[in-house]
């Protein structure tokens, strides 16, 4: 995936402005099975929140690395304790965003 530049960034930290954190990341950690669940989200909605709780071992910076290598998301944005990702849906039939285009 190409990385995102500053508009297109802007633009999905505005959609992301109106989204609940849909996945809590704890003591459990980034599990398989967290991961995978993830990633059918990303599929479905390109553009997700996720919320860091105090007892997570792991730093916002590096759950939200650890969640881009896993899935090929990239990291919108970090505010506090919450992580902003967005990753285009491999099927066509799932793409609901459009990016702003890029200027060359």
């Amino acid at each position: 995936m190409e990385k995102l530049n500053s508009s297109q960034r802007a633009y999905l930290r505005g959609l992301a402005n109106r989204l609940d954190a849909i996945f809590q990341l704890g003591k459990e950690g980034i599990s398989d099975n967290f991961i995978s669940q993830i990633d059918d989200v990303l599929e479905k909605r390109e553009l997700i929140k996720i919320s860091l709780l105090e007892t997570c071992e792991h730093t916002v910076k590096e759950a939200a690395q650890m969640i881009c290598d896993a899935t090929g998301a990239q990291s919108v944005q970090m505010i506090g304790r919450k992580i902003v990702f967005y990753r285009e849906a491999r099927k066509d039939e799932n793409r609901k965003i459009e990016l702003p285009v890029k200027k060359k």
